[in-house]
């Protein structure tokens, strides 16, 4: 070993060389060696002759500086390089290694294409961020016992369509995608929809998780009555469905989770599938969602299903309908969205007169009138629209005569007005 040769040293090897030279010089047993720097007796032997015949460089790993054995071909790099700039642009490490091994037959590592990359400047490592601790919730025990709901605003085709909204329905217990749908904005109209081709495949949840938003909860504060409620609300609780509204994003966390995923990966999935229009796209999803379920979702802690079967009176029609509330006046009348609706009866006037009957109107538009749980014959007036009001004289634009002193206001020629022209 040459002398004053300058050596670097990590500090792991730093602390062998020194427990190698007290052994070295019998201040401690090799069995007391070995365990200090958590090695076998047999290898702190082998290691201690190295150190007895090269000194504290015996210590340092004959493999540093050098290339690694497993280092990736650069015609390999450069293929997968390739790939991440062409088909792959803007996929992330994880679900770009998913598609180089599904589609290409390139079987790398993430952190390989992380570190691709962030060396060809198409990855930029984030910061994490200080985050406010929420504590977790432990799962519900079985399927269909928690569905949380939510619809996520996003450009699902990028710049081949317009934004639209992504309605999707997830069982708390597993993370399974149970419903989702493409609609242009969330309503009542759109999650009904959804909910009753949900409710015919899967059955009835015992409650939904959803957010505050006007769908679910009345949230107007000077609501003149504590029995407010939605149509939503209003069609769950004849279903026997839990509604429950969260306070925060986090607390319905496996749905916004799934959002975020598939913000990312679905986003990416479209594209590859060349799907350009909403349509193509809700067609997609059939065989888009029993992947993603076998790829994410989880066990359930127990094997039972708390979905109940649709009932034959579970009219979902007719439950799902909007629902409103008038009063029928002496002639028997009523006015529903502009329209006057007159009831036709061979009961006597009195029998009815300020009976509240039920307004029900269906999807397709069709109007149906209940007393109680029966139906009534009715005739449609449709209101005229009112005459445009006159306008007074005071608001009716006045011209100035042609010889009008305010035509020649200020223009003067020595003080004298400018005669106007014949």
């Amino acid at each position: 070993m040459a002398k004053n040769r300058t050596v670097t040293m990590s500090k792991k090897e730093i602390k062998r060389s020194e427990i190698l030279r007290m052994a070295d010089e019998k201040k401690i047993t090799q069995k007391t060696g070995a365990r200090r720097i958590e090695v076998s007796e047999r290898h702190f032997r082998r290691l201690l002759a190295r150190y007895r015949k090269e000194g504290p460089e015996a210590i340092i790993s004959g493999h540093r500086g050098k290339r690694s054995n497993n280092h990736m071909a650069a015609e390999k790099q450069a293929k997968i390089l390739k790939k991440l700039r062409g088909d792959y642009q803007g996929f992330g490490a994880t679900l770009a290694r998913e598609k180089l091994a599904e589609r290409d037959g390139i079987v790398v590592s993430k952190e390989t294409v992380r570190q691709i990359m962030i060396a060809s400047g198409l990855h930029q490592p984030k910061t994490r961020k200080k985050t406010r601790i929420h504590p977790l919730r432990e799962r519900r025990k079985r399927r269909g016992e928690l569905v949380q709901i939510d619809g996520s605003y996003h450009a699902w085709l990028e710049d081949r369509a317009e934004k639209a909204c992504l309605l999707l329905f997830v069982d708390d217990a597993t993370s399974e995608i149970l419903a989702a749908e493409f609609v242009e904005h969330e309503s009542y109209s759109t999650y009904t929809a959804l909910c009753k081709r949900y409710f015919r495949q899967y059955g009835l949840p015992e409650a939904f998780y959803a957010d505050r938003f006007s769908v679910f909860r009345v949230n107007h504060v000077n609501v003149t009555t504590t029995d407010a409620q939605t149509q939503f609300e209003r069609a769950m609780k004849e279903l026997g469905i839990e509604l429950i509204c969260a306070f925060s994003p986090q607390a319905k966390g496996r749905v916004e989770r799934a959002n975020q995923t598939l913000q990312d990966r679905l986003v990416k999935e479209l594209r590859l599938a060349g799907i350009s229009n909403y349509q193509d796209a809700n067609a997609f999803l059939v065989d888009y969602i029993p992947i993603y379920n076998q790829r994410f979702a989880v066990q359930p802690i127990l094997p039972a299903d708390c979905h109940e079967h649709l009932q034959p009176e579970n009219d979902l029609e007719l439950i799902f309908c909007r629902r409103v509330t008038r009063t029928l006046s002496k002639d028997l009348h009523f006015q529903f969205e502009r329209v006057v609706y007159q009831i036709l009866t061979d009961r006597p006037a009195y029998a009815l007169q300020g009976r509240e009957v039920t307004v029900c109107q269906f999807a397709n538009g069709k109007i149906t009138v209940l007393l109680g749980n029966t139906p009534l014959l009715f005739k449609r007036f449709v209101r005229q629209p009112k005459r445009l009001p006159l306008t007074s004289r005071k608001e009716i634009a006045w011209i100035p005569a042609p010889d009008h002193p305010w035509r020649t206001y200020g223009q003067k020629i020595n003080g004298n007005p400018v005669p106007l022209p014949d």
